[in-house]
């Protein structure tokens, strides 16, 4: 039994970003996912994380943008994208660095420096394979991740850019595991992020984030802000429902008189509508962040 999770979550993931020729949901990338003559390319560094005491043994790739407006002096934004990888590629469903570079020149969305994460794996050893810690990072419901980011990545990071400490300043995102996860971090730790972007969030029993409709309507309000994106072709499984479980999440931040937005499709477990949904989506989220 203990190998379904991980397994389930492997699915999850390649189902996100692996998009079938005849997907249901046939959304497509506007202007601002495209490169734009005479706007300023901001630029894209990776590196590994192999020394984590949050997750000791575990070692990641992750990528850092740069916006080209960074003047090195002011501090700026920052957004945390789980699953790093495929969010981060300039021909993925979602092209980050481009609609940031985009929405950046436009002043549409202040200088914001991207940090991309990818799930922590246990090198191979003994003859054995690789494992994958993602479901154990992304769907458990604690503070773990936020402390993992928080101790960890972000000081990291600001050893070469300087970062605005305050929640006002910071968002994270992620899709399916990676958007529940992003949710339980600024959950967690309001202090540390107040914009959560969640694509097709699981949301469901995977390890218990079930729980946060009813936890939302229990508890005070926090100072988050949370656009939700799902479609209802989404799955429907052992773990639960994913269409439901995301409306689930809205009617309790609308109960709660949160600052929220879910924007439902049509589409399937895919990113295909949450990354024609972006631009607007990251509008949404720094609407009023100078």
């Amino acid at each position: 039994m203990r190998h379904i999770l991980p397994l389930a979550a492997f699915a999850l993931l390649a189902a996100a970003f692996l998009q079938p020729a005849n997907a249901v949901d046939d959304y497509a990338l506007g202007g601002d996912s495209m490169p734009q003559k005479d706007v300023p390319k901001g630029k894209v560094t990776q590196f590994k994380w192999t020394t984590s005491k949050v997750y000791e043994g575990t070692e990641r790739d992750c990528w850092l943008y740069v916006p080209a407006q960074y003047d090195g002096k002011t501090p700026a934004c920052v957004m945390v994208f789980q699953d790093g990888g495929g969010y981060v590629g300039e021909k993925g469903a979602f092209r980050v660095p481009v609609v940031f570079d985009n929405l950046i020149h436009a002043k549409q969305m202040p200088v914001t420096v991207g940090i991309f994460i990818n799930p922590g794996t246990f090198p191979a050893a003994n003859g054995k394979g690789g494992r994958s810690n993602r479901s154990f990072e992304y769907d458990t419901p604690s503070n773990q991740y936020a402390t993992f980011l928080d101790k960890e990545i972000l000081p990291e990071v600001a050893k070469t850019v300087k970062l605005r400490e305050d929640a006002a300043g910071r968002a994270i995102c992620g899709i399916s595991s990676g958007g529940i996860c992003a949710f339980t971090a600024a959950w967690e730790r309001p202090d540390l992020f107040s914009k959560v972007l969640s694509h097709i969030g699981s949301f469901t029993n995977i390890r218990g984030g079930d729980v946060y409709p009813g936890l939302i309507r229990k508890t005070e309000k926090k100072p988050i802000r949370v656009y939700l994106q799902d479609g209802f072709g989404d799955l429907d499984n052992l773990h639960g429902n994913w269409p439901q479980a995301n409306l689930a999440m809205a009617a309790s931040l609308k109960f709660m008189d949160y600052d929220y937005k879910l924007v439902m499709g049509d589409g399937p477990h895919g990113g295909r509508h949450g990354g024609a949904l972006l631009p607007d989506s990251l509008r949404w989220l720094w609407r009023d962040t100078k």
